[in-house]
């Protein structure tokens, strides 16, 4: 075990939800890991990342050459990509090349073994999309010569995940729902704590290697079940829940998507996958690799805690990469002729920027944004409606902040504390805006807090948006300077003013 202990283990989609939280638990086992992400910016401020057993790689499940290059030298691999986002449309396609592209490097790399969680659901049913997409992934693994353990899961429950996400928000939003006939689909769901004590003793027990296993918790209920189980552990009075058979997948995933924070590009395959028995066939793994297994009450509870102590580790919205602003960087040229517009404010605080930085640091989710918090939310509204992320994401650390990062209809693209934090919008726009928030240290007392909105407006549209919310910046940005002030308890020397 010692000897297999110094070869590392490779983790593919090692920022995703499951990834984000592998990673450390293997650490600690004492594994040294190579984890591949497309954005290695993603990992790179993670308490973890500076471990002296961690390396981090840039590279693509879909580019042969880099995947192959960080594999090399690995003994085992997890396989935790999934393509389904919105930003992949026909996300079955690309997981299936991507799948293809992992079992090729695998053999050439002679691995002993590829680790994938995949999803429960009879192979002989009429599976949805998603479910199916999760099953053809095993079977492309499988067609390589390594050997590949299986794990299909039902629904995950641990903050942050989707399938919680979701749950969590309809419950909390609505005490009576009007749902799908699949609100009493029988399913067996599982803590995601018990899901990462199964991979990483996937590690340990040969006898593990090459098979297929279901895991779940114990209890089989239905999602109708779940809901009150959920109600009863958040302190909410008995949820009225009604089925109706006229709610289609579709709609349900619209509904969702007005509701909780899940857009409806992913709360559709989720949607119709819930239209699906996912229950456990067999618990050979219970034995092989024995554990407490919570049931779904005290997964809801631990779920909630982490949530009460912003200890949320990873989140669904941690998926996808970082887009690019460096055309929102005051002083670059305009980009293919176009304009840049841009709304620079600062003031100047009594005080070293350290202490200012944590104020910007934790602006949006429960916090808000100081100042006008109303039209802040009459615009995540308006977002909502038109299809975009909104306000209900929130913040997966109401303390900490991390480059790729979701915050409300922001992704943070930067982070250089105690001095820069950059967000790029994710909201409905006719062009790209980003919002840059710099700390100058003046002198050893004061220091200058910097507050840049930049816009890329897309045509005659974009360029009337951008003089069309103009009038309302003067009232919003220049309260903002004075909310953050104000919450850091530092006296103003000069400003709010534009420079």
């Amino acid at each position: 075990m010692m000897h297999k202990k110094s070869q590392p283990i490779f983790v593919a989609g090692a920022t995703g939800y499951i990834g984000g939280r592998l990673l450390p638990r293997l650490l600690d086992a004492g594994y040294p890991v190579v984890a591949l992400a497309r954005a290695p910016e993603k990992l790179k401020d993670r308490p973890w990342a500076q471990h002296a057993n961690l390396t981090i790689v840039k590279g693509d499940v879909l580019d042969s050459e880099s995947l192959a290059q960080a594999v090399s030298g690995c003994r085992a691999a997890y396989y935790l990509v999934h393509s389904m986002n919105p930003g992949v449309e026909d996300f079955s396609r690309t997981d299936r090349i991507a799948a293809r592209n992992m079992a090729a490097v695998a053999a050439e790399a002679n691995l002993e073994q590829i680790v994938y969680l995949s999803g429960l659901g009879e192979e002989e049913s009429e599976l949805s999309h998603h479910l199916r997409s999760r099953t053809e992934v095993g079977n492309v693994l499988r067609q390589g010569s390594v050997p590949v353990t299986i794990l299909r899961a039902a629904m995950i429950i641990g903050s942050g995940s989707a399938s919680f996400e979701i749950l969590r928000y309809l419950v909390e939003r609505l005490p009576v729902m009007v749902t799908p006939r699949w609100v009493d689909t029988p399913c067996q769901p599982i803590g995601v704590r018990n899901v990462l004590h199964y991979l990483v003793g996937c590690l340990e027990n040969p006898d593990v290697v090459g098979d297929t296993f279901d895991i779940g918790q114990p209890e089989v209920i239905n999602y109708r079940q779940l809901m009150q189980v959920y109600a009863e552990e958040a302190g909410l009075p008995t949820r009225w829940i009604i089925p109706v058979p006229v709610l289609t997948p579709r709609l349900s995933s619209y509904w969702i998507h007005l509701v909780t924070p899940v857009p409806a590009a992913i709360a559709r395959p989720l949607a119709e996958g819930l239209c699906n028995p996912v229950v456990c066939r067999e618990n050979r793994i219970t034995t092989l690799l024995p554990q407490e297994l919570f049931d779904c009450r005290k997964s809801i509870r631990l779920a909630l805690d982490r949530l009460k102590q912003h200890r949320v580790e990873t989140s669904w919205t941690d998926s996808g990469a970082i887009p690019p602003a460096e055309w929102s960087i005051p002083g670059d040229p305009s980009w293919a002729g176009g304009s840049l517009y841009t709304d620079s404010r600062k003031i100047v605080l009594e005080s070293e920027r350290g202490d200012i930085w944590p104020a910007v640091s934790s602006i949006g989710g429960q916090v808000g944004y100081y100042y006008a918090n109303w039209l802040w939310k009459i615009r995540g509204l308006m977002d909502r409606v038109c299809g975009g992320v909104g306000l209900c994401r929130g913040r997966r650390n109401d303390d900490e902040v991390y480059p790729g990062d979701a915050i409300d209809f922001w992704r943070v693209v930067a982070v250089n504390k105690p001095g820069v934090l950059m967000l790029s919008a994710e909201m409905k726009l006719p062009g790209k805006a980003a919002l840059m928030f710099r700390l100058v240290q003046l002198d050893d007392q004061h220091t200058e807090l910097q507050q840049i909105a930049s816009f890329l407006p897309r045509g005659l549209l974009g360029i009337l948006y951008w003089y069309a919310v103009m009038p309302f910046h003067h009232y919003v940005f220049t309260g903002m300077l004075r909310g953050i002030a104000d919450a850091s308890g530092k006296r103003i020397i000069t400003g709010p003013e534009k420079f």
